[in-house]
């Protein structure tokens, strides 16, 4: 996974490699980003943290006493990583390390697990599971995880999310992303040793999914391309959507989120025009957690001094 490529090459790679992968989009366009923090400036994201952009985006979410209160009872993270340098990303996060319980944001490692099947040849490439990868991340829709899970393996997903190339679940890290049960209410389960959750993320362990994707770094050039691919697009018009569409074409939003009793999560990677290439990433605990997540959006854009005009127009 350390393997570092020059950049004009990976992105030529890249762009060969997705016209010959058989994932059904919907017709939706190729992704529009490039693997652009490849190459040897390339460094991992606990190497990219920054002083300045961490006590600013504190600054930021003292504003809201709602937002103060939950980050001091440890329901509410948030992890920003800002791409508007390639070469010298930042990266700032408040509570990051806290494992909460997180619905459907964790579909993100069922996503990983098959497409590294893909590349092990171990999982055969179909359009039943093309057409359930999408409708899972982009609709979030249960049936088709339940159905990938099925097919995949609990501990499969497992072994994959602690492997050493990807170690989105660390228990020395307070855990992070983790899989362990079908959205049905009798299935098997395999619930994470930590604090018994099924269904977890944390916000480091997803703002570094998104960094490896934006890498190229994910299984390879070409399956990052091909998980981009599906990312994109989201279908489901709430929370950080909700704010974005109005301003910026939903092919450069890549996203996956979360939802159910009082568990409220979103994690986006938008790659706009200028300066408006970010990752943002946030779990919330409270019955308002939707408006949070809405207002927490423009408030990290204008910590980062974006302007909505910054993303490409609607539609393009």
């Amino acid at each position: 996974m350390g393997r570092r490529l020059n950049l004009a090459a990976a992105v030529l790679l890249a762009v060969c490699c997705v016209g010959s992968l058989k994932v059904n989009c919907a017709g939706a366009a190729s992704p529009l980003l490039p693997p652009c923090t490849s190459g040897p400036d390339w460094r991992p994201l606990s190497e990219r943290a920054d002083p300045k952009l961490q006590a600013g985006l504190e600054q930021t979410l003292k504003r809201h006493p709602l937002w103060q209160s939950l980050i001091a009872q440890k329901k509410m993270a948030v992890g920003l990583v800002d791409l508007a340098d390639c070469k010298a990303p930042r990266w700032a996060r408040v509570n990051g390390q806290e494992m909460m319980y997180a619905a459907s944001l964790p579909k993100l490692a069922i996503l990983l697990t098959a497409c590294q099947g893909f590349e092990d040849g171990t999982l055969k490439e179909t359009p039943e599971i093309d057409t359930d990868l999408v409708e899972m991340i982009r609709r979030s829709d249960n049936q088709a995880a339940n159905r990938m899970i099925e097919r995949l393996g609990l501990w499969r997903i497992a072994r994959v999310i602690q492997d050493p190339r990807y170690r989105f679940y660390d228990p020395r890290s307070g855990g992070g992303l983790w899989m362990g049960r079908e959205y049905a209410l009798y299935s098997l389960e395999n619930p994470e040793p930590l604090q018994g959750l099924f269904h977890a993320a944390s916000v480091d362990q997803v703002c570094r999914f998104y960094y490896l994707l934006a890498s190229g770094k994910l299984v390879s050039p070409a399956r990052s391309q091909q998980m981009l691919k599906i990312l994109a697009f989201p279908d489901l018009h709430d929370k950080f959507v909700k704010m974005l569409e109005p301003t910026i074409s939903l092919g450069r939003v890549y996203r996956k989120s979360g939802e159910w009793r009082g568990s409220y999560s979103d994690s986006i990677l938008v790659w706009g025009e200028s300066r408006r290439r970010y990752i943002l990433a946030a779990i919330v605990l409270h019955p308002q957690g939707e408006q949070i997540l809405r207002d927490l959006l423009p408030a990290v854009e204008g910590l980062l001094r974006v302007s909505p005009s910054s993303g490409s127009p609607k539609g393009g």
